[in-house]
């Protein structure tokens, strides 16, 4: 039984694994999707998930620290400037995993696609309003009922006068019609 077996040690030492996964997230950050095996890319979104929230904060500690995961210049550089610019205003869930449905021809190996999520172009809803963000609490309700009661008066008499004419219209139509129907 596996209780508490959190990491998957995917057959590798501890220092492969860890050289594997900043390999890999080099590479996911530079090129922005890569091709690798379903445990590899569940892995390497726990991995590199933390690495793209830390980069948010563009501090020299937050660079050393990055840099002592990803051991590549490029990628930190590539990952403070675009990707952590696009990712700003997301609160997490960074990456997307696309199973592709074949498995590897050698080992059988089921095969997906990781991709950063903001760099896709096909999902990306364009167009679309974000919504405002919206807190609970009594005093902003409060304020809020107040401050739509004298919008909400205002609004309505103009649709009363509307609706005052149109029936003045009618009889109008309807006297004349009369008047019509005697001759």
């Amino acid at each position: 039984m596996r209780h508490g077996r959190k990491v998957n040690h995917l057959g590798r030492t501890s220092s492969h694994r860890k050289a594997m996964l900043s390999n890999l997230a080099s590479s996911l950050i530079i090129s922005k999707r890569i091709t690798t095996t379903v445990a590899k890319a569940k892995e390497l979104r726990k991995y590199v998930e933390p690495l793209i929230t830390k980069a948010k904060s563009d501090t020299m500690h937050s660079r050393r620290t990055v840099f002592s995961y990803l051991q590549n210049k490029e990628s930190v550089k590539e990952l403070f400037g675009t990707v952590a610019s696009r990712t700003t205003d997301r609160q997490g869930g960074y990456t997307r995993i696309i199973k592709m449905g074949d498995n590897r021809l050698g080992d059988n190996a089921e095969m997906c696609l990781i991709e950063l999520v903001d760099f896709n172009e096909i999902y990306k809803k364009e167009g679309v309003a974000k919504k405002a963000k919206t807190r609970r609490s009594r005093t902003a309700k409060g304020k809020k009922a107040e401050a739509s009661e004298p919008a909400a008066e205002t609004a309505a008499e103009p649709a009363q006068e509307v609706k005052a004419e149109k029936p003045a219209k009618k009889a109008k139509a309807k006297s004349g019609s009369k008047k019509e129907d005697k001759e």
